[in-house]
C-alpha cells in the first residue's frame, strides 16, 4: 500500500466520490483508510464513567484502499505513485508531473 498516515488523498468512488481529505489512520493489513470526514457513519454510545454524557456521535469508519488515490497539489487532482531512489532513501513522486509527494 502506498498510502500512509498524513498524505493527502481524494476518493475516486462511493458516495463521497470527489473529496479530499488527510488520511488519519493507515491499516494496509487490512488494506483500508480511514479518512478525515469521509465515510461517516453515526454511532450511539451509552456513558460509561459517571458524569460522561452519552449520545449520537458522527465519526469516521475505514475505507478500502482501492477507492482513494494520493493527490498531488501540483497536478490538481488525485494521481499515481512511483518511486525513485535519492541516494539510499526511497521517495515517492507523482507519475504525472515528477513533484514528490
Amino acid at each position: 500500500m502506498n498510502i500512509k498516515k498524513n498524505d493527502t488523498v481524494i476518493v475516486l468512488s462511493g458516495k463521497d466520490k470527489g473529496v479530499k481529505g488527510k488520511v488519519l489512520t493507515a491499516m494496509p493489513s487490512e488494506n483500508k483508510l480511514i479518512v478525515e470526514k469521509v465515510n461517516m457513519a453515526t454511532c450511539h454510545t451509552k456513558p460509561r464513567k459517571q458524569g460522561e454524557t452519552g449520545g449520537i456521535v458522527k465519526r469516521e469508519t475505514p475505507i478500502r484502499a482501492c477507492k482513494v488515490a494520493l493527490y498531488c497539489e501540483k497536478c490538481e487532482k488525485g494521481v499515481r505513485v512511483g518511486y525513485k531512489m535519492d541516494g539510499d532513501k526511497k521517495i515517492r513522486i507523482c507519475r504525472k508531473c515528477g513533484a514528490e509527494i
